[in-house]
């Protein structure tokens, strides 16, 4: 078998868990800054906020920078131009996660400041940056 396919493989299957929890935890903060505080409903989002940053979003994106920087080396792109790009990208990914790290723990000690709003913006983020990198990687205009 050829071990590059198989952490190619790995590589998309971490970025696609990744980017689920990155879509999905900001939504459920759209929901949660409703929520009355010490309500069931509050520590139900509490409880599952957590559960996806600890146990899928984190080992995620983990996996993704393992697998990427692998399937990086295997390939040579070290000096190519969309890989750059695309590296400054994950940067900024791994940055939103740490953010939103910072919002589950906001949530759980009942100290969150932000609206509706705000949590509705953000969660564009993970899209935008995910179509752009998608772009770097399959069309490499650069």
């Amino acid at each position: 078998m050829d071990l590059y396919l198989w952490v190619k493989s790995l590589h998309v299957i971490s970025i696609i868990a990744w980017m689920a929890g990155l879509l999905y935890l900001p939504r459920l903060f759209v929901y949660h800054v409703d929520a009355e505080v010490g309500s069931v409903q509050s520590e139900t989002f509490k409880v599952m906020e957590r559960r996806l940053l600890k146990a899928i979003m984190t080992p995620a994106m983990i996996a993704s920078w393992v697998f990427g920087l692998w399937t990086a080396y295997e390939l040579n792109a070290w000096s190519d131009g969309w890989f750059h790009a695309k590296l400054l990208l994950v940067f900024i990914m791994s940055g939103f996660h740490g953010h939103l790290s910072k919002c589950v723990k906001a949530f759980a000690a009942d100290q969150n400041t932000r609206s509706t709003r705000y949590f509705r913006m953000i969660n564009e983020i993970p899209t935008v940056i995910m179509i752009i990198v998608v772009i770097l990687v399959i069309v490499k205009p650069f």
